[in-house]
């Protein structure tokens, strides 16, 4: 019997007018916490491209970030994707902030969520690794800056700085974006969200002695491989380069206590958050933690469904059981603060 084909996403529900209010499903009170927004969103006037809600001082060393939950979209990017109803959501780690947003609340960890799109700005790659193909003028003098580490490395598959084409689908835009736009993106949304990230990290890291960043995905679900069921869960730690293999092992421990299977780097390494942040000589460690969406979300993979709460049950006791090892890392680095200071 054939599978019934998955319908698009309404688009009223999906690019709601004047773009989605960060406020939705959101811990605006965050228990006494701090909340501040930055950055903007080319397009959509008023539009802050991120949020931050934290404590200071924090009360656990860990801080979650979102980067590709955003639903801020403006009219203009959406006129010029050839199929936004099917291509928008599955660029997007669907509505995986509720998941981030209730975890910060029950764990007191400082969350950054972004709002732009990734349609319009991946912020999990570098500002350099850009398809210049897809870019009006094409690309400006090499010898002008030097290249990142990543600069190409995923434009070339169609995944870049801006995404170019999804399989199955072909190619995302009707025409090559200006490079003025394409500035304006970087101005607006990716340098003031990784000097958000940074900030956090470090003040985080400056009370605590270490820190450790949750960079928090959602993926498709995986296939399952030699009759074994397929991972609902993909830590990405870049091979051991971004984060101290106790606290791998922690995390590993806390999934496992919840009968939940993981997979660790593959398909899921982590990106360029990971490479760009992870700072492990200086105490700051960082983890890709992808979820299945079937997990949290309606069998349409759309909205909020059953098992939503028992996701953020799962990702809560990681994140307490993670805060006490990274804390344990500071005190033995001779930085870690007393809570009464």
């Amino acid at each position: 019997m054939r599978a019934k084909a998955r319908q698009p996403l309404s688009m009223d529900r999906l690019f709601p007018p004047g773009g989605e209010s960060p406020a939705r499903g959101s811990t605006a009170s965050f228990s006494g916490g701090m909340t501040r927004s930055g950055g903007r969103v080319p397009g959509l006037e008023g539009a802050a491209a991120f949020t931050v809600w934290h404590h200071d001082p924090s009360p656990v060393p860990v801080v979650i970030a979102v980067p590709h939950a955003g639903r801020s979209y403006p009219s203009e990017l959406i006129s010029r994707m050839r199929q936004p109803a099917y291509s928008a959501p599955r660029l997007e780690d669907r509505l995986v902030d509720l998941v981030g947003k209730a975890v910060a609340e029950r764990t007191g960890a400082a969350l950054l969520v972004a709002h732009a799109p990734r349609a319009m700005i991946d912020l999990n790659r570098a500002s350099d690794d850009v398809d210049w193909d897809m870019v009006g003028g094409g690309a400006p003098d090499a010898s002008s800056a030097p290249a990142s580490p990543s600069s190409g490395r995923r434009a070339r598959s169609g995944l870049g700085l801006v995404p170019r084409r999804l399989p199955g689908l072909g190619e995302l835009w009707k025409w090559p974006i200006a490079a003025d736009d394409l500035a304006a993106r970087i101005e607006g949304v990716h340098e003031p969200y990784h000097a958000a990230l940074a900030a956090l990290l470090d003040s985080v890291r400056a009370r605590w002695g270490a820190a450790l960043l949750i960079d928090l995905h959602s993926m498709p679900p995986l296939p399952a491989r030699a009759g074994e069921p397929a991972a609902e869960f993909v830590i990405g730690d870049r091979f051991g380069a971004a984060c101290d293999g106790a606290l791998v092992a922690e995390a590993f421990a806390a999934l496992g206590q919840a009968r939940r299977l993981t997979a660790h780097n593959r398909p899921y390494a982590g990106g360029y958050v990971l490479e760009r942040h992870a700072r492990r000589k200086d105490g700051i460690h960082c983890l890709q933690l992808e979820i299945d969406r079937r997990t949290y979300l309606d069998p349409a993979m759309a909205e909020p469904g059953p098992g939503l709460a028992a996701t953020v049950d799962v990702v809560t006791a990681l994140v307490q059981r993670m805060a006490i090892a990274v804390a344990d890392l500071g005190r033995e680095r001779g930085q870690w603060r007393a809570a009464a200071e």
